[in-house]
């Protein structure tokens, strides 16, 4: 297969009179040979144009793209030996499932029919559409219809897949046996992919390593674990997870036994361990605390704080409950057998190992926990959720 490097990647859309509007600001990201890469961040962000620059749809402003070592950001899109998987499918509705998977082998005119038969008949076998492949669109289900549009990318057998939200337009269920499906396929095939997803839960659970976007710009690549664990700054932090990290402003000092954060509401006193590793001259800090990490606690805990239930969520396996501290409100995610009612007084707890801390103003991680590891020193690739 091949390796995939975007090398400073900029795209600036411009009309006569104005500046422009930058979708894709210096991007770069190495792939390896065979590595599943989700693009994850809100609309807007710039991962569906990063597909469309490797695809050819969209012409780079600037950067270069390379397959292996060999640069294709002036190559025709028909020639570059990539293949896209769009959220609409884009099945042509006067075709069998056959003649779609077929279509573009035949245009190309590089292949026999019996070639293209054999490859379109495999493919077919990998997504399990066999009997399906006589079908027109219009008499398949939408999930049948993205597994004869990932069919169409397989006969092609290209060196990268880029794939657009293909997931998007399934119901809930279906999804999550799609993404499966698509994990299970990619590591047969072992294609270097490009996956792009609005959804945190397909980023975490499929990609090898996730690239969160935001404004055009590549906020942080890593495995989920490490997104979710050490996020590079409160975008990351807030994006990735839910319900979303808390962050609470808050005024640092430095004492000989260790620091000391202190609000209106409340002080939190942290250990000698963590005033080691800290920058003593930071005053104001933004602290950030995932509602899955608050714990509930005895009335009279030392580091207890007290506070006022003002919403409670049920939600099977867990219970939101959200609370306010001076004007903001916060949510801690409690196990769904706790019974806690709107208006209960609640002592909650913010364990020290799961603090996050911010610099305020330009939202980069000063501190963040240790993320679990797989034994050897190195992050679990995946997130089982």
């Amino acid at each position: 297969m091949a390796s995939l490097t975007l090398d400073r990647l900029r795209k600036v859309f411009s009309s006569e009179g104005d500046d422009g509007i930058v979708a894709v600001d210096d991007v770069s990201i190495d792939i390896e040979d065979g590595e599943f890469i989700v693009l994850v961040g809100p609309s807007g962000s710039g991962k569906s144009t990063i597909l469309r620059l490797l695809s050819g749809l969209e012409e780079l402003s600037d950067g270069e793209i390379y397959v292996d070592d060999t640069p294709i950001g002036d190559v025709k899109p028909k020639n570059r030996d990539v293949a896209m998987v769009f959220q609409n499918y884009a099945l042509y509705p006067h075709l069998t499932a056959r003649k779609n998977m077929s279509f573009g082998l035949r245009m190309r005119g590089e292949l026999s029919d019996e070639e293209i038969e054999q490859r379109v008949d495999h493919a077919a076998t990998i997504m399990g559409i066999e009997e399906l492949l006589e079908k027109m669109p219009n008499e398949l289900s939408g999930g049948q219809q993205q597994r004869v549009a990932l069919g169409r990318a397989i006969v092609r057998d290209p060196k990268v897949f880029l794939m657009d939200e293909p997931l998007s337009n399934l119901d809930a269920k279906l999804r999550t046996t799609m993404r499966t499906e698509i994990q299970q396929l990619q590591s047969e095939l072992d294609v270097t992919t490009l996956y792009v997803t609005h959804d945190q839960t397909e980023a975490m659970t499929m990609g090898d390593r996730i690239a969160i976007m935001n404004h055009g710009e590549l906020q942080q690549i890593a495995t989920p674990l490490e997104a979710y664990y050490e996020p590079a700054n409160v975008f990351v932090a807030g994006f990735i997870g839910s319900p979303s990290m808390n962050f609470i402003r808050m005024s640092a000092s430095v004492r000989e036994d260790g620091v000391v954060f202190e609000h209106p509401e409340f002080d939190y006193e942290t250990s000698g361990t963590f005033r080691e590793e800290w920058d003593a001259e930071r005053e104001d800090v933004l602290v950030g605390v995932r509602p899955e990490s608050i714990q509930l606690a005895e009335p009279d805990t030392p580091d207890g704080i007290t506070v006022t239930v003002t919403v409670v969520e049920p939600l099977g396996k867990e219970r939101l409950l959200y609370f306010t501290l001076g004007d903001e409100t916060y949510i801690a995610s409690v196990d769904g057998r706790t019974l806690v009612s709107e208006g209960q007084e609640i002592t909650v707890r913010f364990p020290e190992s799961q603090l996050h801390v911010f610099d305020p103003d330009t939202g980069v991680a000063v501190q963040t926990p240790e993320a679990p590891s797989d034994g050897d020193g190195e992050f679990p690739s995946q997130l089982n959720l």
